[in-house]
């Protein structure tokens, strides 16, 4: 018998993948050997420091290091990541207890909201976001809160308002500044809000922090375990991928709530033996040796965020500078409001060969906007700022 044409459960749970259309004309375009200056996806470029690579060819010479790992992380790298914590943002946490590696930040959030989401449990959250957080939370049954983020101020001003006025509260919330995909960013007041919040209703709050060393122009993004106390209600989710340019390596960690982390460290027992030990092993390095190489990664993407803002400016497309995170979030040019970001994303990418995000791939209060990710170099940039100007032009 074969299988019926029903949806599997959690599948069909989830919406069309918009970026996929995107992708599909993308890689039409390549395949007639036209040349595409790609922005879409917020996937590092630059090389992992040679440091951490020449660790990781190391370590994995040795035999001992090919067999199963543990699935919380091999102790070194779990110090490793709160001696970092300490030095950067002056936070104590027990490697022990409060630290646990994962396979990326996605996966560690996605399996966080099955360890510690039910059904129906709500979780108040931002929009537009990344869609993991969203769906995350769908995937484990919870019920998303989506609140506007227009602004931090208005995100918390609605959060307020949910605990004044909905019967169920939240059961937990789930935030990430600097923010992707609109780039705001927060100062330690807005975590202190939120932790008053949580602390009064017993929630817990998750800060995926993954452009935790983004910010521009000599200002550094806020860790919400600096708060006091933060620890009773708080994880936080850091990740290897922005910092360090390893993306395709797969290391993340979650720290802070002891009970949360635990949680999450008996879901991965059953689900997974770690990351292979040699990639842990070179993460430390990374973690205690490459401070200077997180700068000059950070000063990479300032520079490129000059280029391509100024190059817009100029050629009639109003857009800000960013902040923080790898990104620029720009709305779209008014005359071509009406027809939604999907249709002008698709329209930038025949006429510009620019591809960028549609706004409303990362939620319904996306539309209007287009995301740029600070992938390309600086000769790039200016070819895709020809071509933008060009487009806008006709």
């Amino acid at each position: 018998m074969s299988l019926s044409n029903e949806e599997f459960y959690r599948i069909a749970k989830l919406p069309p993948y918009v970026f996929a259309v995107v992708n599909e004309m993308k890689a039409r375009m390549r395949a007639d050997q036209q040349d595409v200056v790609d922005f879409g996806m917020g996937n590092p470029d630059g090389p992992t420091p040679r440091i951490i690579v020449n660790k990781l060819i190391e370590a994995a010479r040795n035999p001992k290091n090919h067999r199963y790992s543990v699935s919380k992380g091999i102790p070194q790298l779990r110090l490793a990541i709160t001696e970092r914590y300490k030095r950067k943002w002056g936070v104590d946490l027990d490697p022990n207890t409060e630290a646990i590696a994962t396979i990326g930040a996605k996966e560690g959030l996605a399996h966080l909201m099955f360890a510690v989401i039910g059904p129906g449990d709500v979780v108040a959250l931002p929009n537009p976001c990344y869609p993991i957080h969203q769906y995350g939370v769908t995937m484990a049954e919870g019920t998303p809160c989506i609140l506007p983020l227009n602004s931090p101020d208005e995100f918390l001003n609605r959060l307020e308002h949910v605990y004044k006025t909905e019967i169920k509260k939240p059961k937990a919330i789930l935030v990430s500044f600097p923010h992707n995909p609109t780039t705001h960013t927060v100062e330690l007041d807005f975590f202190r809000s939120v932790l008053n919040l949580a602390a009064k209703h017993g929630t817990m709050v998750i800060h995926d922090f993954a452009y935790a060393d983004f910010g521009f122009d000599g200002w550094e993004p806020p860790s919400i375990l600096q708060i006091p106390g933060a620890t009773e209600h708080a994880v936080e989710i850091f990740s290897m991928t922005k910092s360090y340019n390893m993306a395709g390596w797969r290391v993340g960690f979650v720290l802070g709530n002891k009970k949360m982390v635990s949680a999450l460290g008996r879901i991965k027992s059953y689900l997974d033996y770690g990351n292979f030990q040699p990639v842990q092993i070179a993460s430390i390095i990374a973690l205690r040796e490459c401070e200077e190489d997180t700068v000059k990664i950070r000063n990479i993407y300032q520079k490129r965020r000059d280029l391509l803002v100024g190059g817009l400016n100029k050629a009639g497309w109003p857009v800000e500078k960013p902040k923080g995170s790898m990104f620029l979030w720009a709305p779209i040019p008014e005359r071509f409001k009406a027809i939604g970001s999907l249709e002008f994303t698709k329209q930038m990418l025949e006429k510009a060969k620019v591809a960028v995000s549609p706004g409303i791939g990362f939620g319904e209060l996306g539309e209007g906007h287009v995301r740029f990710a600070f992938i390309e170099n600086n000769h790039r940039t200016r070819q895709a700022i020809a071509g933008i100007k060009q487009f806008l032009s006709a």
